[in-house]
């Protein structure tokens, strides 16, 4: 239909569309895991999304009520697989506070390392996959190869690579490894010889020094390639009001602009576990950001988790210089029949994705009365609604991919 404007000489046409539900998922690869998005669209404009989740629930917490302490962690290791440590720390930290256990130095230096050692990971992934939700392979391979050493490492501390169970009520499972041959990605990343051996934390600290020659790269393939900026910037906008009305944390909250991390403002029976380490909370408006940039949009997301990786970096180096000299064990003795007192505690603390909380409620038996998680992920997807309004389809993985969910977590 055509429409006559002010100006005689231009004439606008109308394109009449049909309104239409379009289901993007569960297998669609943007979603990040089994998360079905039902869209009504207008053309290319997307009116209202709204996700629908429950195609990976497991039943973890009910299970948690039915097995002592230690025999629900490899249950945690499954909420956010791509960050198995972090989970396993949390609902560790929890048991501590309700039996009011207390940890060497050595213990609690050792989960510094292993903790932001994930972080590290998980960034990484959340780097990639974006770079691929957006049409841009290579930062994915790339991703990968510096992920794959950190399991590497792993592997030589626990002997898994995905589900690790490694930090554990008291502490950790084993003490950090003595001498080690070289990861085989990293041997060929550095000039080395596959066969060569050095200690755990030397190796360690090889793949720091690499890591952060890498870290420019990434920001070249994406963090200021044009075409990422036009999908990112000014795109999927989340003001700070939003973002705490949702419940959002982790990068999600501080892409907004709020200055929050449970490292530095949670309960002292976590943050004790920073003090004295150097890192600073990247909060934007970032003075490198692009001119398109706008506080709480997709890239300010992507670019808080890119600054915490190098954060996380200093983090390890500090808490590696430490370890040698530090008092105590690796970990407390606990017993599989340990009975929880009668009481309840909560606890959150600050993974990868933002805050993951464990609340439990003892009876004095070994298993717990009531065992339930927070999913930190689960908050922020609940914002896509509003997020994706009046956004083109196409911008839609943009938005989905910058909350970085993981829908082991949300289900759990």
């Amino acid at each position: 239909m055509a429409i006559q404007t002010e100006d005689p000489r231009v004439i606008e046409f109308d394109v009449r569309t049909d309104e239409m539900l379009v289901n993007m998922g569960p297998q669609h690869p943007s979603t990040h895991g089994v998360l079905r998005l039902l869209l009504r669209t207008d053309g290319e404009v997307v009116h209202e999304c709204t996700p629908h989740i429950g195609y990976l629930h497991r039943c973890a917490e009910k299970i948690g009520e039915n097995l002592a302490g230690p025999q629900w962690i490899p249950y945690t290791d499954r909420m956010d697989y791509l960050a198995g440590m972090n989970m396993n720390l949390g609902m560790s930290l929890a048991y501590e506070k309700l039996l009011g256990m207390e940890l060497p130095e050595k213990a609690v230096t050792l989960r510094v390392i292993i903790a932001e050692l994930g972080r590290i990971a998980s960034h990484l992934v959340g780097m990639g996959a974006y770079g691929l939700d957006l049409g841009s392979f290579s930062p994915f391979l790339y991703a990968f190869r510096e992920r794959e050493i950190i399991l590497d490492l792993f592997e030589e501390a626990c002997g898994a690579r995905l589900t690790y169970s490694y930090l554990t009520i008291g502490g950790a499972t084993h003490d950090l490894p003595g001498m080690i041959e070289i990861p085989p990605g990293l041997a060929a990343l550095t000039g080395h010889k596959p066969e060569t051996r050095m200690t755990w934390t030397d190796a360690t600290l090889l793949f720091l020094e690499h890591l952060e020659k890498r870290v420019a790269e990434y920001h070249t393939l994406l963090t200021r390639n044009s075409i990422f900026i036009k999908r990112t910037a000014g795109i999927g906008v989340m003001p700070a009001e939003m973002a705490i009305s949702y419940g959002c944390s982790g990068p999600v909250l501080r892409g907004s602009g709020v200055d929050f991390d449970l490292r530095r403002d949670g309960e002292p029976i976590y943050t004790r576990m920073y003090e004295g380490y150097n890192y600073k909370i990247p909060v934007p408006p970032f003075e490198e950001a692009p001119p398109e940039v706008v506080v709480g949009d997709n890239w300010c997301r992507f670019y808080v988790r890119m600054i915490e990786l190098v954060e996380s970096i200093g983090l390890v180096r500090q808490a590696l210089a430490k370890y040698p000299s530090t008092e105590g064990a690796y970990r407390v003795p606990f017993k599989m029949s340990t009975k929880l007192p009668k009481d309840e505690c909560y606890l959150e603390t600050e993974c990868p994705r933002g805050q993951m909380g464990f609340y439990l409620v003892g009876n004095g038996q070994a298993e717990p009365l009531r065992a339930r998680a927070k999913s930190s992920c689960f908050c922020n997807l609940s914002v896509t609604g509003p997020l994706c309004q009046g956004v083109l389809l196409a911008d839609i993985p943009a938005i989905v991919g910058s909350l970085d969910i993981v829908m082991g977590e949300i289900d759990r």
